[in-house]
């Protein structure tokens, strides 16, 4: 069982770890401006995003696991409108992914298989299969964020969703 909880942690933490550097690696090349821009008249910002997954992991993972206190307020992550500076909004993000990586190494093999619930987790039934779907939501953001910097990057004139 050791041997299994030691996989566990640690192709958790080379995807968590991955996930996060790709956000950087996205990041870095933004403005402020862009980091808050919406491209098209819908859908979120790069920041929104990065504000979301930050909440996503701490309400999930810190709240329900790491037992953090983490109140959420999942509308404000998308609602935003002080478009606080980038770094610390990534300082921010870094740090829940350390909570993640800290609360996984800190699980047992029996804790992997605990039963899991929250608001909003729907029926995912172990706390494996909420930090695996927690991942499996930073990826699906992260090809967001992917294409807004496509379309970030794209001169004003071709896209015309401004």
């Amino acid at each position: 069982m050791e041997n299994l909880r030691a996989t566990i942690t640690s192709g958790l933490t080379e995807r968590y770890g991955t996930l996060a550097s790709r956000v950087r690696e996205l990041a870095a090349p933004l403005t402020e401006e862009q980091f808050w821009q919406k491209p098209f008249p819908f859908g979120n910002s790069f920041g929104h995003l990065v504000l979301h997954l930050t909440g996503n992991l701490n309400y999930y993972i810190g709240a329900q696991m790491a037992e953090t206190g983490y109140v959420r307020d999942r509308d404000r992550e998308f609602t935003e409108t002080r478009h606080l500076p980038k770094e610390e909004v990534l300082k921010s993000f870094d740090e829940a992914i350390e909570m993640v990586l800290r609360a996984a190494r800190a699980q047992s093999a029996e804790d992997w298989s605990e039963s899991y619930s929250a608001v909003g987790a729907g029926n995912v039934g172990s706390r494996f299969h909420m930090v695996l779907k927690c991942a499996a939501h930073l990826d699906h953001h992260v090809g967001q964020m992917i294409y807004l910097c496509f379309e970030l990057s794209r001169p004003q004139a071709q896209h015309g969703f401004h």
